[in-house]
C-alpha cells in the first residue's frame, strides 16, 4: 500500500493534525508526518513534494493556518492527490486559512477538508488509496455501516426519552 505524507506547516498545528494520525494508525494506513513551511522551508518543501511519488507516496495531506499556502506549493510541484486541511487560527478562525487553500488556479487543484477537519482529510487520504486496495475499501465499508448504526441508535434513544404519543 502507498503511504500519506501528513505535511504541517508549523508544528503548532499538530493538535488538530493528532486526529489524522490516529485514523490512519487506526486503520493501518501506512505514513509519514513532517512539518515543512512553505514561507519558512520553501526549498525543503518543494523537494519533498516533487520527490513524493518516488518516495513511496499515494497521497499528501498539507495541513496549514493562516497563509495557508502549503497544499498549493504540493499541488504545484506533484501530480499526486493533494488534500488540504485548514487550521484555525485565533485571528480569523480559520477563514483565512480556508480560502488560502480552496482557491486554487485552474489546473492545480488541492481537494480541501472543513477547517480543523483532520478525520475527514485521513478518510478522504484513505478512500484515494483504497481505490487500488480491496483491504482498505472493506475497511472504509464497515466504518460507514458503524457510523450509520450509530446514529440510528442515538436516534432510538433520543426518541424514546422525548416522543410522546398524542
Amino acid at each position: 500500500m502507498k503511504k500519506v505524507a501528513v505535511v504541517m506547516g508549523s508544528a503548532s498545528d499538530l493538535g488538530v493534525v493528532e486526529k489524522c494520525i490516529v485514523e490512519l494508525r487506526e486503520h493501518g494506513v501506512p505514513f509519514e508526518v513532517h512539518v515543512l513551511s512553505a514561507h519558512r522551508t520553501p526549498d525543503e518543501a518543494v523537494e519533498f513534494a516533487k520527490n513524493a511519488k518516488g518516495n513511496g507516496f499515494g497521497v499528501m495531506i498539507c495541513a496549514a493556518g493562516k497563509a495557508a499556502h502549503l497544499g498549493g506549493v504540493f499541488a504545484g510541484n506533484s501530480t499526486l492527490p493533494v488534500i488540504g486541511l485548514p487550521v484555525s487560527s485565533t485571528e480569523l478562525d480559520g477563514m483565512d486559512a480556508l480560502l488560502s487553500t480552496v482557491q486554487m488556479p485552474p489546473g492545480i487543484p488541492v481537494a480541501t477538508v472543513a477547517v480543523n477537519g483532520a478525520r475527514n482529510a485521513a478518510i478522504l487520504a484513505m478512500e484515494i488509496l483504497a481505490l487500488q486496495d480491496e483491504g482498505l475499501a472493506e475497511k472504509l465499508i464497515k466504518d460507514r455501516a458503524d457510523f450509520r448504526r450509530s446514529v440510528l441508535e442515538k436516534d432510538r434513544e433520543i426518541s424514546e426519552k422525548y416522543n410522546t404519543e398524542g
